[in-house]
């Protein structure tokens, strides 16, 4: 069953109250996750980051991200209540750490076994180093990045699994590592790789679905996909195409101050979305083709039969004027067709009667 994240994110402005009710509206969609942010704000961005276009635009005033951001931050303090709220209604929480300091309180304060790495660090080797080293599963978002990153990215992960620690980390050691059968082995169980185009919205025409196909493909690993588009069609596609996991921002209102709010999905929005993820896994079904349990009882009822249209004397010839082709399914075969013209009749029949 493909795992849905619905990624509360920053969405919660400061608040322990929007915070807690994100968590209420996530269990009631059906999500399986609810994920968060962690980080300090002095720590992720210097003085002088400049906000992304679609921040400026999205929270209608221009400041440094580092100003954004501090209003933006989910307090250590307030996590442990969050995850007590999520085992309550039972839900799973998850954070994404954007710093070692935050990185170490997920892990060893709270005890997560599972990491969220966003895709603005797949070039940030010695976090992506600490997370591998954690020992914990791996999610790692590889939106703005191109195959050859993600591999660049994937050797660190790989060396930090087998964690020799007196080995010195350097590029060479993570392209061994990379290559080792155990490094490939442990990826494969610690390791989901996630398509993302990172954009807010994402356009739709850049949205390149495919490429998911083309992370699974080319590294062998489980493959998800982090949606940034507008709406529910996208992820919906991605389960349709294979995806093993899907993440999707939601709000509890799109017109709160913010700058995530806008391109995520309202509650309602959320619920629908995973109803028809559900919805999907259950009709991709078997690969056999071939007759269902509730197609059997149809197919006579569907299906035609050679039959006569006007009265057949016994010893007279089938021909196209006598002969036809009609419901219901129980009689000769319609391929049969060609073989019956200039057949004599064994018996006689009336019109509309199977032969």
């Amino acid at each position: 069953m493909t795992l849905i994240i619905a990624e509360a994110g920053v969405n919660h402005n400061g608040s322990k109250k929007l915070a807690f009710e994100l968590i209420k509206a996530a269990h009631s969609a059906g999500a399986d996750i609810v994920k968060f942010q962690t980080f300090k704000a002095k720590n992720l961005a210097s003085s002088n980051a400049e906000q992304a276009d679609y921040q400026v635009t999205n929270t209608k005033r221009k400041e440094s991200q580092l100003e954004m951001l501090k209003r933006l931050e989910l307090p250590y303090a307030m996590h442990k209540e969050l995850i007590n709220y999520c085992d309550e209604l039972g839900i799973q929480f998850l954070s994404t750490a954007f710093d070692s300091e935050s990185l170490h309180f997920l892990v060893n304060d709270l005890g997560l076994k599972t990491l969220k790495l966003p895709s603005g660090e797949i070039t940030n080797a010695p976090l992506l180093l600490e997370h591998a080293q954690t020992g914990c599963d791996l999610i790692v978002s590889t939106g703005m990045a191109t195959l050859s990153e993600v591999e660049l990215a994937l050797g660190v992960l790989a060396f930090g699994l087998i964690n020799e620690v007196s080995v010195q980390p350097c590029k060479k050691a993570f392209q061994e590592a990379y290559a080792s059968s155990e490094g490939q082995k442990l990826l494969t169980e610690k390791v989901t790789i996630l398509h993302c185009t990172t954009e807010y919205p994402a356009p739709f025409n850049e949205i390149n679905l495919k490429a998911m196909d083309t992370l699974a493909q080319a590294f062998q690993l489980p493959a998800g996909y982090s949606d940034h588009s507008e709406g529910i069609t996208i992820p919906i596609a991605a389960v349709a195409r294979g995806a093993v996991l899907i993440e999707k921002h939601f709000t509890l209102d799109k017109s709160m101050d913010g700058p995530d709010h806008k391109a995520s999905l309202n509650p309602i929005e959320l619920t629908a979305m995973v109803s028809a993820i559900r919805q999907v896994e259950v009709a991709l079904g078997s690969s056999i083709k071939g007759p269902t349990v509730s197609e059997v009882k149809n197919i006579d009822v569907v299906r035609k039969s050679l039959v006569v249209s006007k009265t057949v004397m016994k010893g007279e010839f089938f021909s196209l004027e006598n002969l036809t082709i009609k419901r219901p399914g129980t009689g000769q075969s319609p391929f049969d067709y060609w073989e019956m013209l200039n057949t004599a009749a064994i018996k006689e029949y009336n019109m509309d009667e199977l032969v």
